[in-house]
């Protein structure tokens, strides 16, 4: 069972994480005075009762200098625990709170709701931290793969593909996955996840966060399904101040820390597209059932070939396939003159999920659609063994 500490003198937020547990995290919360800060970590986690703790809450009401101390150790001696810190933020203490092991500063005026997501972050990280630190054999640190969405043109469903994406690499690797919106000027991943960052990839750039890979998981947003995303600037006219260099940097900084960094980019082959296809393991390339979208993705693969910018993994979906669209697979292979690796029926039931803000691997919602993202999914999969080379042109019934 999930447990809370936390450490404070003020009722009033001890009452509202009272209510963010309540009903939605199992487990309960014990908490202490502030003076407890004087203790080593032993002598505090001694003190508690029932289940091992799990999410540590620092404030609001303590010592700032002695919560980071307390911190620093817990964070060497018990790195399972996830250390939440109350206080008023600014960018120096962002910073020395990051380097003390602090997962996350709240403010001590955070609202119930965004309290409890919160909570339940901390304790996806600190079950994850709890399996990686089981015994077992010692396993070389990889970087994580950069997958590429793209498309020559857009209106083809890339967005949708790239958040069922991530979604679905969630449950694979919980809390191991970013989903970064790369289409900096009419970027809607946030629309598709129903989401309000409160900070973007135009603050992720820049400063303490381009320098430090723990301050940049600060200017990240949680998603309920257990990812992160980086979303697009606010406005058209913040994506003019961020370079291919930025790009670069941050995805090479995200791979650091993530086991799957899903980039959707913005259609063409833009220089911000160009710096993520430089990082990028995989690409996934979108396709529409149309004679445009096809001959653009052939252009696109001449072009990239040309330039030695094709990712070794290369994974072509076929959106919106319908027998009755004048085209059939085998035209589209003979075209591209490459495989359909995923075959996506056309269906209501994505524009009316993307509408909602709910991905249909997020609802489990079962319909033709559904399997061929989730096929797309499965191929990322440690586990998956890929099928046997099969010749072009071959048979695939599209409904």
């Amino acid at each position: 069972m999930t447990r809370f500490v936390a450490i404070t003198g003020v009722r009033d937020f001890e009452g509202r994480v009272r209510q963010a547990i309540a009903g939605a995290l199992h487990g309960d919360l014990q908490a202490l005075p502030p003076e407890v800060l004087v203790n080593g970590p032993d002598e505090l986690l001694q003190g508690l009762t029932g289940a091992p703790a799990e999410v540590l809450i620092l404030g609001p009401g303590v010592n700032i200098e002695d919560a980071l101390k307390l911190a620093t150790v817990f964070d060497l001696q018990h790195p399972e625990i996830s250390l939440l810190l109350v206080t008023e933020s600014n960018p120096d203490l962002l910073l020395r709170a990051m380097h003390s092991g602090i997962r996350d500063v709240v403010s001590p005026d955070v609202n119930v709701n965004d309290l409890r997501l919160l909570l339940e972050r901390a304790c996806l990280s600190s079950a994850s931290r709890r399996r990686n630190l089981a015994p077992g054999p010692e396993l070389e640190h990889d970087r994580g793969r950069v997958i590429a969405v793209m498309s020559p043109k857009g209106g083809v469903g890339k967005t949708t593909v790239a958040t069922n994406l991530a979604i679905g690499l969630g449950k694979v690797a919980p809390m191991g996955v970013v989903l970064v919106d790369l289409d900096l000027q009419f970027g809607d991943v946030a629309s598709g996840l129903l989401l309000e960052p409160e900070h973007t990839i135009s603050e992720a750039v820049r400063g303490a966060a381009a320098q430090d890979s723990m301050v940049l998981k600060a200017f990240l947003t949680p998603h309920p399904a257990g990812i992160y995303t980086l979303c697009a600037p606010k406005t058209p006219a913040e994506s003019d101040y961020i370079t291919a260099d930025h790009v670069t940097r941050l995805l090479d900084q995200l791979a650091s820390e993530f086991k799957y960094v899903v980039v959707d980019t913005a259609p063409g082959l833009g220089e911000h597209c160009l710096a993520a296809l430089e990082q990028a393991t995989d690409g996934v390339w979108i396709c529409g059932m149309d004679v445009p979208s096809v001959r653009g993705l052939n252009k696109s693969f001449t072009a990239l070939k040309a330039l030695q910018l094709m990712p070794q993994g290369r994974h072509i979906v076929l959106n919106f396939a319908d027998r009755k669209s004048g085209l059939s697979v085998q035209d589209v292979e003979s075209t591209i003159n490459a495989p359909i690796d995923v075959v996506i029926p056309r269906s209501r039931t994505l524009p009316f999920s993307t509408n909602c803000g709910v991905p249909v691997l997020q609802a489990k919602t079962k319909d033709a659609a559904t399997g061929g993202l989730q096929k797309l999914v499965d191929r990322f999969d440690p586990s998956w063994v890929p099928p046997r080379k099969i010749k072009m042109h071959r048979r695939e019934v599209v409904s």
